[in-house]
């Protein structure tokens, strides 16, 4: 039964606006429990955590052979000696051999000639002051560079210079540094070193570290005597001339900055990476060596030597590359971190990703991964690197992240870092080059498995899930689904990520403004029926956006073949429920057959709630209450399901029952099977289980509308369960129970019935119990008692003296405005008060107050005398 009132509050917005998550109040948590068109709640699909971190996990659909390999060797060897960028295919035109300018008189000598002067290039100031910079900082540690260019022979004597070591106090100086002495012990065992292009190390020749400086700017110089000159100071060069020697000049200018840029990059060289490389090389102690890691990380940083254009940088690479042999992870991630700073590319980039993939696959290394700032580096390959060249490095670069991912303690830091744009981004270009080529990059579903993988750890952080709608992820997610809509492991996951965000009213909200959303929903269940993990993650999603949404309820009923589609999924379930291939045994046996059965339990679980749902609807209602097949595998269910088997899917199915039972609509098959249902009720009825039987009793209180089913009550005593329940103490149950009794009293020859059992007495306690803060019931309980007394004559002999006037005092009572809405309640809840007190309650009471005044008297009977 629903009263205007309850109409009213039933309709709903079109799902809650995409605010902030807000708390129901009291009165909604009230209202939704009585509202005779429930939905119903289920749990998330659960989703267990793999024992091992491989790139697809034991549910894959990828065969072995068809997917790249979670485990591999990789050596130094694996490395590529040169790094250099690929070479262009464009070949340029040679240079046109022009003749060289002539000599021209110098401004001293020839006051007409004014040469213009170069424009500064800020560029050219910004790295000459990046040179000096280093420059002084190697001078601050007594490496200086001459103020002069130096002969051969005192370049000789220099260099002798810089190999002696000076020893006083605590002060070394070696190669013109100065450090104290602990800091010297491994820099003095070995003369001074040079990197070899072979990755190893040679003594630095007799030979100064500054050979090769620029030197000073020649003069330009004239000839021919003083007439030559007069003669030549009538003429000014013109403008080609003077182009020529400014390009001359600012050619000149460059070569001596470059040199001097090459000479300060030549002293931090020698003087600060090659001490550290050298101890790489020769230190056996692995925390030692991790410490150097560290220490050279920083020193190239500092010197600006990161990055591709550092002229030793191949040099670098091979003595890194040789260390991966070691084999230990600490250090590894250490190299690899160095490495992908100095932005390798093609197969090297693709081996360092392989390297801390394969680190990462161990839980135990999370903690150098966050301690070593990994995860940035990572980030950093995927936002910088190009996709479509780099695809196999994505994937292993994925693979990490995506084990990361699964710890709960990187979350909040990969949010923080841009993980979310940036997987977003990298998926919005699979979706464009897939459209635009009509073809998938090489393998593109694989790295899609990875990412949708971690976004489906991610969206566990509200500011990921907040960043996810920021940037329209739910479209491109939906796109990926009908583009990849054979790899079910994208799907999958895909669905996971679905499955968690709706569970949130603004994500809701997103996904259902995609307008494919249900039609793509509908595909994957024909394709993938029998696929348990995927159908029952996408029946999960339609549950959550069918629960609050009249319009996403009827796009879904309008879409081509949804009733059909899920009908036909409820049987194939149904059939291997009923039909389990495997039987239960014994011990471990027993439990490992059981997890197929409860998979299968739960898709109709999940199945049930949709229907349930979309019934809600009173465009829909009336529709599906109309069709056989829908009702015929909701009967057969509770016909071969007890509530002790399986209570979440007995209560679902009879909660989708009663709200098909609200519509009394011609050619309806609950009403054309009413005594059925009313006879698999009484199952319910006798169970111990309080929710199965408070869902009875709402079936019982819409078809006990019909005459049949209330002599069906009769006959089978079910009126005295539910007098009997009116003691349960259970406001819900009370109010359910109350309102059968109150359709059992609109037929005359059955009113006597209250009589049975104290129904009258009860019904006045809960009255009394419940009226004040639930005029609902109290409502139930007047109409009850009002049908019950319509031909009455007298109130002390139709409800007995003492609950007539039981009942004159509580319905005073509770008709005094002031009195029964003085509660100490919310305003929110005073409010709906208020509201069911002047709408339903006070019209019904105060009638039946009348009624019961007119016809009791207060005066008692005289004794009779005694002769």
């Amino acid at each position: 039964m629903l009263s205007p009132n309850d109409k009213k509050l039933q309709k709903l917005d079109p799902f809650y606006r995409p605010s902030l998550t807000k708390q129901k109040t009291s009165a909604e948590i009230i209202s939704e429990a009585r509202n005779a068109l429930r939905t119903v709640r289920t749990q998330r699909p659960f989703t267990p955590q793999e024992d091992q971190r491989k790139l697809f996990g034991p549910a894959s659909s990828r065969t072995p052979e068809n997917r790249p390999p979670s485990s591999f060797s990789l050596h130094a060897s694996s490395f590529e000696s040169s790094d250099s960028r690929p070479i262009s295919g464009a070949r340029l035109s040679p240079l046109e051999l022009k003749p060289k300018a002539p000599a021209f008189p110098t401004t001293e000598e020839d006051p007409c000639l004014s040469f213009p002067k170069p424009p500064v290039d800020p560029a050219k100031i910004r790295r000459i002051s990046s040179a000096r910079a280093r420059l002084f900082r190697a001078a601050s540690q007594g490496a200086l560079l001459p103020d002069r260019t130096l002969l051969p022979a005192e370049r000789k004597k220099t260099a002798e210079s810089r190999e002696t070591v000076r020893m006083g106090g605590s002060l070394m100086q070696i190669n013109g540094i100065h450090v104290t002495e602990s800091k010297a012990i491994g820099l003095v065992e070995s003369p001074p070193l040079q990197l070899t292009e072979g990755g190893g190390f040679s003594d630095v020749k007799e030979q100064g570290l500054f050979e090769g400086a620029a030197t000073s700017p020649s003069h330009l110089r004239s000839g021919g005597d003083q007439a030559k000159r007069r003669s030549r100071a009538s003429l000014c060069p013109n403008s080609s001339d003077l182009s020529r020697l400014e390009t001359r000049a600012v050619s000149k200018a460059d070569s001596h900055d470059k040199d001097m840029e090459m000479e300060v990059d030549d002293v931090f060289w020698n003087t600060r990476i090659v001490p550290i490389l050298h101890k790489l090389e020769k230190d056996e102690n692995i925390e030692m060596m991790c410490a150097a890691c560290t220490q050279l990380h920083h020193a190239l940083e500092e010197g600006h030597m990161l990055g591709n254009k550092f002229k030793r940088r191949s040099i670098l690479l091979k003595t890194l590359y040789k260390l991966v042999d070691v084999g230990s992870d600490p250090l590894s991630l250490k190299l690899a971190k160095i490495i992908l700073a100095l932005k390798v590319s093609r197969k090297n980039l693709l081996n360092v990703c392989k390297l801390i993939f394969k680190i990462s696959r161990n839980e135990k290394n999370d903690s150098l991964i966050q301690n070593d700032s990994i995860l940035e580096s990572l980030l950093e390959v995927l936002r910088r690197e190009d996709l479509q060249t780099n695809t196999e490095a994505f994937l292993y670069c994925m693979g990490a992240i995506k084990f990361i991912s699964g710890n709960s303690g990187f979350l909040n830091e990969m949010v923080s870092k841009g993980a979310v744009e940036i997987l977003m981004n990298l998926i919005k270009q699979i979706n464009e080059n897939t459209k635009k080529y009509s073809t998938y990059l090489p393998n593109s579903g694989h790295l899609l498995v990875q990412m949708t993988a971690a976004l489906r750890n991610l969206v566990d952080s509200p500011l990921a899930r907040s960043k996810l709608l920021s940037v329209g992820a739910l479209a491109q997610l939906c796109t990926v689904m009908e583009q990849y809509m054979s790899d079910k492991d994208v799907c999958t996951n895909i669905a996971r990520i679905f499955s968690k965000l709706t569970t949130y009213h603004d994500c809701c909200v997103a996904l259902a403004n995609c307008p494919r959303c249900y039609a793509l929903f509908l595909n994957l269940i024909n394709k993938y029926q029998k696929k348990q993990d995927l159908v029952v993650r996408i029946v999960f999603i339609l549950g959550n956006l069918t629960a609050k949404n009249n319009q996403a309820r009827e796009q879904f009923f309008k879409e081509e073949g949804s009733i059909p589609t899920l009908l036909s999924l409820f049987r194939t379930f149904y059939k291997l429920d009923v039909h389990p291939k495997r039987r239960v045994g014994e011990g471990d046996e027993q439990s490992k057959a059981q997890e197929p059965q409860v998979q299968v339990e739960d898709v109709l679980i999940k199945l049930t709630r949709v229907l349930a749902n979309l019934a809600i609807h009173p465009g829909i209602g009336p529709v599906m209450a109309t069709n056989p097949y829908i009702v015929g595998l909701l009967l057969a269910t509770l016909e071969y399901r007890s509530i002790d088997d399986c209570e979440e899917l007995v209560i679902n199915t009879t909660v989708t029952i009663n709200n098909l039972s609200y519509y009394q609509v011609k050619n309806s098959v609950i009403q054309n099977k009413k005594l059925h249902i009313a006879e698999l009720l009484l199952k319910l009825l006798m169970s111990n289980n309080m929710d199965g039987l408070l869902e009875a009793v709402r079936v019982f209180g819409n078809l006990s509308q019909d005459h049949d089913v209330c002599d069906f009550i009769v006959e089978k005593n079910v009126h005295k369960f539910m007098i009997a329940l009116l003691d349960a103490g259970h406001q819900d149950i009370c109010f359910s129970a109350c309102g059968v009794l109150l359709n059992l009293t609109v037929d005359k020859d059955k009113r006597v019935i209250l009589k049975e059992g104290g129904g009258i007495k009860k019904l006045v306690e809960c009255l009394r119990d419940f009226g004040p803060t639930d005029w609902q019931l109290a409502c139930l309980v007047c109409k009850t008692l009002w049908n019950f007394s319509e031909n009455m004559t007298n109130a002390s002999s139709c409800f007995g003296d003492e609950d007539a006037n039981t009942l004159l005092v509580l319905l005073s009572s509770f008709l005094d405005e002031e009195l029964a809405l003085d509660g100490s309640f919310d305003q929110d809840l005073k409010n709906y008060h208020r509201l069911h007190w002047e709408t339903e309650f006070k019209p019904v009471a105060q009638q039946l107050l009348n009624r019961i005044q007119t016809h009791h008297t207060f005066l008692e009977p005289l004794p009779i005398p005694s002769f």
